[in-house]
């Protein structure tokens, strides 16, 4: 299986006067127009996904949406065990019930994305995971299905990154 692991891109400020709920806030323009190469530039790195799993957050959703768009992926599947301050062990347990023979994107929050990733990872590829900035991405490989610290970091790319895979 292949995990691939992307924070949310660059979301409006905390504001409780406009979204008194921060699950409804949204990207924005800047984010989702910086997001979009980024989103091009996965496609140098991944071949195909099949699965794509988002927060229901409205960011997590859009970013999902640009994916889609940008990379060709399939439409999101709401993931509530990826929203923001969801305890990482449910989404471990999502990832685990997927059939092993899938690539299956994940998209999510800090800190949920990195401690997510460096679960999933072997301990001596964990050095290589700092925090996900927003729009950032990597992708875990298990030779079968998920287990805990078991996955083979491929890569871990900053937003900038991406872009330059799409330039």
């Amino acid at each position: 299986m292949d995990v691939i692991l992307v924070r949310h891109a660059i979301a409006e400020k905390r504001d409780a006067s406009r979204w008194p709920e921060d699950a409804l806030r949204p990207l924005t323009d800047h984010g989702r127009e910086r997001f979009a190469p980024a989103a091009r530039g996965i496609t140098d790195l991944v071949e195909r996904v099949d699965i794509v799993l988002a927060s229901p957050y409205v960011r997590a959703w859009q970013t999902a949406d640009i994916l889609a768009e940008e990379a060709g992926w399939p439409e999101p599947d709401v993931c509530t065990e990826l929203a923001a301050h969801a305890p990482v062990t449910d989404a471990l347990v999502v990832l685990t019930r997927l059939p092993s023979d899938i690539t299956v994107a994940c998209i999510g929050h800090e800190p949920n994305m990195t401690i997510l990733a460096q679960a999933l990872v072997r301990p001596k590829d964990a050095h290589d995971l700092g925090w996900f900035k927003k729009g950032g991405a990597a992708h875990v490989r298990f030779s079968k299905g998920v287990v805990v610290g078991g996955g083979r970091l491929l890569w871990a790319c900053t937003p900038k990154e991406l872009r330059q895979l799409d330039a």
